[in-house]
């Protein structure tokens, strides 16, 4: 039997195993993801991060990058499924590096994933992702039970449906995935339920497709917060306090269409695992 190293942390309480594998020696199956991820049999975590240098591996998001990012976000959902991106795994990403990989906090650090490079820069304890450019693609409806909310259809490289809701327990248990246009997003969705605190202040839940309701989800905060500036009309460059079950982010759409959050990142143990 082989024993893997591991390192567990969250971000904003959304949180990750990561398998530190540099030379690419251990592609991880949906069945060991899901094992790690089960928090009763495993390890425990949304989802599972496999820390893999560009050179190390032939994912066509890795293989384009080389040369300019040498470091790969392998990301998986608790149930095994691929990821494109994952907000605020990438910051705990970015903080296994700094402590674990010799990695200059006092650069811009720049990350491989399925949803293109994003650059990292940290001040404190408070990490700043800069997210690229929103798409926003027209209007949806989610649906649970015999409830059904208009929802905004955003892509942060992956796919996010954002309704606005009279009250965060308006989503109910969500303990099942809600009803969406499945023509829409025939790969899944990200749904996001959210409210208004006051001025440039919202809070959300999130039905993550492939983990269910986490404490956390980066890409939706960035989402939502699209949503809402569009909403209210907000000028760019106008920064969003975004809550989330397990804490808050701040986020920006700035001048030049780019989505920065910045939010804090956790290491929490390491140890070995046999998968």
């Amino acid at each position: 039997m082989n024993d893997y190293a591991f390192v567990k942390g969250h971000g904003t309480e959304n949180d990750f195993v990561l398998i530190p594998d540099a030379n690419g020696r251990h592609e991880l199956t949906a069945e060991q993801v899901a094992r790690i991820c089960d928090r009763r049999a495993g390890i425990g975590g949304d989802g599972v991060i496999r820390v893999v240098r560009t050179d190390a591996t032939e994912d066509p998001a890795a293989v384009a990058a080389r040369g300019e990012a040498r470091w790969f976000m392998d990301y998986r959902n608790s149930d095994g499924s691929l990821s494109e991106m994952c907000g605020n795994g990438i910051r705990v990403l970015g903080l296994y590096l700094v402590t674990h990989a010799d990695v200059d906090p006092r650069e811009p650090l720049k990350i491989a994933t399925r949803a293109g490079i994003k650059v990292l820069t940290f001040e404190g304890d408070k990490i700043t992702v800069d997210m690229g450019k929103p798409e926003v693609l027209g209007d949806t409806k989610v649906s649970i039970d015999d409830r059904s909310w208009a929802a905004t259809r955003i892509s942060m490289g992956n796919p996010h449906a954002v309704a606005f809701v009279d009250s965060l327990d308006d989503a109910g248990s969500l303990l099942t995935e809600p009803d969406y246009d499945h023509g829409h997003f025939p790969e899944g969705v990200n749904l996001e339920f959210v409210v208004r605190r006051g001025d440039h202040h919202v809070a959300l839940r999130v039905h993550e497709r492939g983990s269910g309701e986490t404490r956390s989800c980066g890409t939706g905060a960035c989402a939502v917060m699209v949503a809402a500036a569009l909403s209210d009309g907000a000028e760019r460059g106008t920064s969003y306090q975004v809550d989330v079950p397990g804490g808050s982010l701040d986020i920006v759409w700035t001048e030049d269409d780019r989505i920065l959050m910045t939010g804090p990142a956790v290491l929490v143990a390491e140890g070995m695992t046999d998968l």
